[in-house]
């Protein structure tokens, strides 16, 4: 049975709708991972991370070529992929940079300053395995102790706590360092409970 004209051209409407409304988020979704990847890239050279940096630039550019591929083909007939391209580009650079924050890649320099506090910020932190090295200084107020530790950024949700607990209103300040000869990790605790049981097998 023979649809009408007008009837057949409505349903032919919806369906090529359809279909490009699908090609769009998966331009977005590919542009998200595509752009993600360049950011975390970006760092990783920056930080000196030589192999991670190959392998997400060859992702990268993998996605790119195909989302290019799939675009350029099709945005003269249907404009409303460069939107999605465009969102997708913006949405990525936002999801690389958490992603980067979350994952926590490299080594800082913390330096911490304290008036009255520091010598036991600097016991605590050697107790919980962190190499820590003090200098005398002037401050403002008058004689301040300087706590100047090089750690893994991961480690900083370890370090901070201790600080801030012992003295709120210590001042801290962090640097982004390329080369180091040592990192001091954390103490690992003995396993107990379950765990240790799972361990011995």
């Amino acid at each position: 049975m023979d649809l009408p004209e007008e009837r057949r051209g409505a349903t032919v409407d919806s369906l090529w709708g359809g279909s490009i409304l699908i090609t769009g988020l998966l331009v977005f979704c590919a542009r998200v991972v595509d752009v993600s990847m360049g950011t975390m890239r970006t760092i990783s050279i920056v930080q000196g991370r030589t192999t991670t940096a190959f392998f997400l630039g060859a992702l990268e550019v993998s996605l790119w070529l195909a989302i290019i591929s799939t675009v350029l083909e099709k945005i003269s007939a249907n404009p409303i992929l460069a939107v999605f391209y465009a969102l997708g580009f913006s949405t990525g650079n936002v999801v690389g940079i958490k992603l980067e924050r979350r994952l926590a890649m490299g080594t800082l320099i913390l330096r911490v300053i304290s008036a009255s506090q520091s010598s036991e910020m600097a016991t605590r932190l050697r107790e919980a395995g962190f190499g820590v090295t003090t200098f005398q200084g002037e401050g403002k107020s008058g004689p301040v102790v300087e706590l100047y530790i090089v750690c893994r950024r991961r480690d900083m949700k370890i370090i901070l706590p201790i600080i801030t607990g012992i003295d709120p209103e210590a001042f801290y300040v962090t640097e982004q360092v390329g080369l180091v000869s040592k990192v001091y990790r954390p103490l690992m605790h003995p396993l107990t409970g379950w765990r240790s049981v799972l361990k011995k097998k």
